[in-house]
């Protein structure tokens, strides 16, 4: 049975503003909070496996704040699709090794948002590393014409 839960999110933006809050605060709690709780949400993180459902996810997040490592979290790059139940948000991570200066290091990551009875959650988030992008190379010339 599914717990109460206290916080709503009354937009797809309230939610991911939440998640990403979540996320460099490393607290769990707020994570899960922003989370449909049902053995169908997915998640996968750079790099990383497939998880499906509540628990395989909390325990990845568990697994990544653990590490004691904070994170600056800055999204740029933004594109939506929002219908009234759902809302996709495709958006580049910036992130960065909190009160360090240095490098950072970008992930495409898409966020996929459900309107609950308990307010909007995310049902996935798919993030993966960025990779450069390389000139085109010409295409070799055709040995012959199909038809």
């Amino acid at each position: 049975m599914p717990r109460p839960r206290s916080k709503l999110f009354p937009s797809p933006e309230d939610a991911e503003n939440a998640f990403y809050d979540a996320f460099e605060r490393a607290d769990i709690a707020a994570m899960m909070a922003v989370w449909a709780e049902t053995d169908d949400v997915v998640c996968v993180h750079p790099q990383g496996p497939r998880l499906l459902g509540f628990e395989a996810v909390r325990q990845s997040w568990m697994q990544i704040f653990s590490g004691g490592t904070q994170l600056r979290v800055r999204t740029i790059e933004a594109h939506q699709f929002v219908s009234q139940t759902l809302a996709v948000r495709a958006v580049v991570e910036v992130l960065a090794a909190r009160n360090q200066e240095g490098p950072t290091s970008s992930v495409c990551a898409t966020n996929v948002y459900e309107l609950t009875e308990g307010g909007w959650r995310i049902v996935a988030h798919h993030a993966s590393p960025m990779v450069p992008l390389t000139p085109a190379e010409e295409p070799a010339p055709a040995t012959h014409t199909l038809h």
